[in-house]
């Protein structure tokens, strides 16, 4: 069983299923987030929807790059969880299914290419406390006391 986090959901509220991979991202003892400033402003771990016909590591690979603006090594799966949300930017609410890896940012490509994201890194702690989204803290924790 997946396990879920946030808002159960709601029986009237038609949810579309929407994958995504999305990673943690480790260099130095530190994180890399990503700063989206629409259509809610927040920091996150990096990653978003798989398009229909894309294999989950290429789409990580290009929501990362999209968003960061940093191409990754070595993505190792950690796990996944579910999520029931709105999405106002697409116009529906989705169950997200959110596979979640660890890798290593390998080379800055440039600006995240992502309009309205912003990439930072900070400590786990600091990581803690601007992602406020918790099953990407769930797995935050989870990396930073197996690995660190």
């Amino acid at each position: 069983m997946i396990k879920r986090f946030g808002t159960p959901p709601k029986a009237k509220n038609n949810h579309r299923l929407r994958p995504g991979a999305y990673a943690v991202l480790v260099r130095d003892n530190q994180v890399l987030l990503t700063f989206q400033e629409e259509p809610k402003p927040e920091y996150q771990i990096p990653g978003g929807g798989i398009d229909a016909g894309e294999h989950i590591i290429p789409a990580l690979r290009r929501e990362i790059l999209e968003e960061t603006g940093w191409g990754i090594s070595t993505p190792l799966r950690l796990g996944a969880f579910r999520e029931f949300t709105h999405m106002p930017e697409y116009g529906f609410w989705a169950e997200k299914l959110c596979h979640i890896y660890l890798a290593r940012p390998a080379m800055r490509m440039g600006e995240p290419t992502e309009t309205g994201h912003h990439s930072k890194w900070c400590t786990f702690d600091e990581a803690l406390d601007l992602v406020p989204n918790p099953g990407a803290q769930h797995f935050l924790r989870s990396v930073l006391r197996t690995y660190y």
